[in-house]
């Protein structure tokens, strides 16, 4: 059995290498991946293990993501310090998990688990590991924020730019309103989809539905025009330009 670990904590990946190794001879570890960029990656690039080991949280944004990018046909066993949200998602949709700290025993029961399954046992899982990510993802997408006196769910695609000034970030949707977000630019570049949202700079995340025009700027750089007004001018770095156009004609599908 070939089995792939998702882990970004060394002495939890350590400790079920350890674990696999002694309760399962057989098993060959193919590799061991701490983020979510290196995931993706991974699975383009490699045929199909037999079972997947992945911890929900990694250093990076939730592992759920992957999934957003990749398809990924393995049964994935998930790993998990106490997440209420996951647990119960895992539940209803019938997902296999292990709480942490990892024991040998639970280890044994989810190898003895996925030797016992049909292919198309395994195929059904894999449909029902995919939907639950795919719906994680989305929700992630919408934002709880303050307006007035009010809580109210702001979608990511109504979002024509994030931007950041001292140490606050303000959601701006495409009537030029302005909503304050508890989380950093950094956290909203992993959560967001690359295809529609691009890193500008410090300052600015920007909506590829908001990109009205492009002016050639001082020292090859390119300034910006979305289709609002914005706080300051946004500037695309001349090292970064050719990130950009590539960015900005590729597909807008998610």
């Amino acid at each position: 059995m070939k089995v792939l670990i998702v882990e970004d904590e060394t002495a939890a990946a350590q400790n079920l290498t350890a674990i696999l190794k002694e309760i399962a001879p057989d098993v060959e570890i193919l590799d061991v991946i701490d983020t979510v960029v290196d995931s993706v990656e991974w699975f383009r690039a490699n045929p199909t293990p037999d079972l997947v080991f992945m911890d929900i949280h990694l250093s990076d944004g939730k592992s759920f993501r992957i999934f957003d990018s990749v398809k990924v046909d393995a049964p994935i066993i998930f790993t998990t310090a106490y997440d209420q949200y996951a647990l119960e998602a895992f539940k209803v949709n019938g997902i296999d998990y292990i709480l942490k700290p990892i024991n040998e025993q639970e280890v044994l029961r989810a190898i003895e688990k996925w030797r016992m399954l049909t292919n198309a046992d395994q195929k059904a899982y894999v449909e029902r590991v995919d939907a639950m990510a795919q719906k994680a993802v989305a929700e992630q997408r919408t934002f709880l924020v303050r307006f007035r006196d009010k809580i109210i769910p702001l979608a990511s695609e109504d979002v024509a730019f994030f931007y950041t000034s001292e140490e606050r970030v303000s959601a701006f949707n495409f009537k030029g309103e302005r909503y304050p977000i508890e989380r950093t630019l950094e956290s909203l570049q992993q959560l967001l989809p690359s295809n529609m949202y691009f890193r500008a700079n410090r300052q600015f995340i920007i909506s590829r539905e908001a990109v009205k025009d492009i002016s050639v700027w001082f020292g090859s750089r390119l300034l910006l025009n979305l289709t609002l007004d914005t706080p300051e001018k946004i500037i695309i770095s001349k090292a970064r330009v050719p990130e950009f156009k590539a960015w900005l004609v590729g597909s807008p599908k998610a």
